[in-house]
């Protein structure tokens, strides 16, 4: 992976990258904030001032070519300069937008891309860059990701970039955080990213054992089938029940000395998703080894949690199981006694995510006992319907919660939206043979699967928040910090929510 380290100079001989920005507040060359409003009118792109001076030559260079470019100046965009003979012998201009911690995470993902063929890159930041930092690290790490299975063809990358600031032992715990965000966050896309051929319940519960193993204070429980069956997890028995690969529950605790916080983290993790016997068609099954990206962002978040270690008791519950077509298979009609004893009639078997979830909700509210209980779940199509491909589905009755949550989501660079949790809907849940029904079709599909699991929070009821994310979980083409594939979306937004409750 990509070493990124701080140095206070001098500049590296091959490649250097400066930032600019666009035209506007601010001239070139003034001191002080990118849109300073003390600043003079500029209306052409300039170059930002570095916190530690380029060379004069180079400097007066690269604003000379600059208009060449036809740089705006916007995050993201990309030149190179090669300069023969010369020392550094490329220069990169790069945009940095409005200079934000989201600006310079895209245009630290550009970066990453355009310069995949250099084996090492100086890039000098301004002075107090503490966002900056933080963004262009980020997007660095995620912008450079790539999983593949194979080494044919496999393509270059850069190796290491050295971050040019005035004073690196102040700004290493920045980078720190960047770097276990981003870090996690590629686990978490390694895991979805993942072909179900491989990831069954048992792998992946074997993967979060790994991967807790080399973390201090972390405590893993694993529940196989015969716990699951004695404990009651009914939910969890029904959906795994027509695999060959049996069900997992994983709980994930990261216990820091003096927390005063308790959370609960909860993701949904169906390893395949046939559908079941309500089976989905060919298109519609085809990415559905995605299913567990939820159980991969709580599971990281956590991870992430015990690297930065964040003053705040997190348990994460993973309910596992992949959701086959057997004669051992639950069947449409079928009545779930789920943990602690609701009951719920499904007339689908590919609503079959708000089943595990119901399980581990339960079982959460009555022994773990959380000040506050937050799921994640590609739980349904409609979120991309309503929000399209980026946005999340919140769902909570606490109003400080959802805005913490929502705020924290935005800072990280992800993006969500609040839902009503319309109460006229719970009609829809009424069933003749069971307390609830799991799958109606009356419509709102989002906001009915949220209503649901809202029957599985009991005294929690005002203190916990649900992310449908189906749609975010996934990129479908390469934009900003994101590549095709899995986005591991959920886990930086969690982890800046996390650390906000500290």
């Amino acid at each position: 992976m990509l070493v990124i380290r701080l140095v206070s100079g001098p500049a590296g001989p091959d490649a250097l990258v400066l930032p600019v920005r666009p035209g506007g507040p601010g001239s070139p060359d003034s001191p002080g904030s990118l849109t300073s409003p003390d600043s003079t009118t500029s209306p052409e792109p300039g170059l930002v001032p570095t916190a530690v001076p380029i060379g004069d030559d180079v400097r007066a260079e690269a604003a000379a070519v600059l208009p060449a470019t036809r740089l705006t100046g916007a995050a993201g965009e990309v030149r190179e300069h090669l300069r023969p003979g010369g020392s550094p012998a490329r220069l990169w201009l790069l945009g940095v937008g409005d200079g934000d911690e989201r600006d310079w995470r895209t245009a630290g993902a550009a970066l990453a891309r355009a310069a995949k063929d250099e084996t090492q890159i100086t890039i000098a930041l301004p002075a107090g860059a503490t966002a900056a930092l933080r963004g262009l690290a980020e997007g660095l790490l995620l912008g450079s990701y790539r999983f593949r299975l194979t080494e044919a063809g496999k393509r270059p990358a850069l190796a290491e970039v050295s971050v040019l600031v005035d004073d690196p032992d102040a700004l290493a715990g920045t980078l720190d955080a960047a770097r276990a965000t981003a870090e996690t966050t590629r686990l978490a896309r390694d895991l979805t990213n993942m072909p179900s051929s491989t990831k069954n319940p048992e792998w992946f519960a074997a993967q979060v054992a790994a991967a807790a193993s080399g973390r201090p204070g972390l405590h893993l429980r694993v529940r196989g089938p015969e716990e699951l069956a004695a404990e009651g997890f009914g939910g969890l028995l029904a959906v795994g029940g027509g695999s060959a690969s049996g069900p997992r529950l994983v709980e994930l605790d990261w216990r820091p000395e003096g927390a005063r916080t308790h959370v609960v983290l909860v993701g949904k993790g169906i390893t395949f998703d046939t559908g079941g016997i309500s089976i989905k068609p060919v298109p519609a099954m085809k990415l559905m080894r995605k299913d567990m990206a939820g159980a991969a962002a709580v599971i990281a978040a956590t991870l992430g949690a015990a690297d930065l270690g964040l003053p705040v008791r997190v348990t994460t519950l993973a309910p596992l199981a992949e959701n086959s077509v057997s004669g051992s298979a639950f069947r449409p009609g079928d009545v779930i006694r789920h943990y602690g004893g609701l009951t719920s009639e499904s007339t689908n078997s590919d609503a079959e995510g708000r089943l595990v979830l119901a399980d581990a909700l339960a079982y959460a509210v009555r022994e773990l006992k959380p000040d506050l209980l937050i799921d994640l779940a590609t739980l349904t199509g409609a979120n991309a319907v309503a929000l399209g491909k980026r946005h999340a589905a919140l769902y909570s009755e606490n109003d400080a919660l959802a805005t913490g949550l929502l705020d924290a989501i935005t800072a990280a660079g992800e993006r969500a939206w609040r839902m009503p949790l319309a109460d006229d809907y719970v009609e829809y849940l009424a069933s003749e043979i069971a307390d609830l029904h799991s799958s109606p079709a009356q419509g709102a599909g989002s906001v009915v699967a949220a209503l649901f699991l809202r029957e599985f929070t009991g005294d929690l009821r005002d203190r916990w928040a649900h992310l449908d994310m189906s749609a975010p979980s996934w990129s479908d083409d390469t934009h900003g910090e994101l590549v095709k594939g899995a986005t591991g979306w959920g886990v930086r937004g969690l982890l800046r929510w996390l650390a906000s409750l500290g």
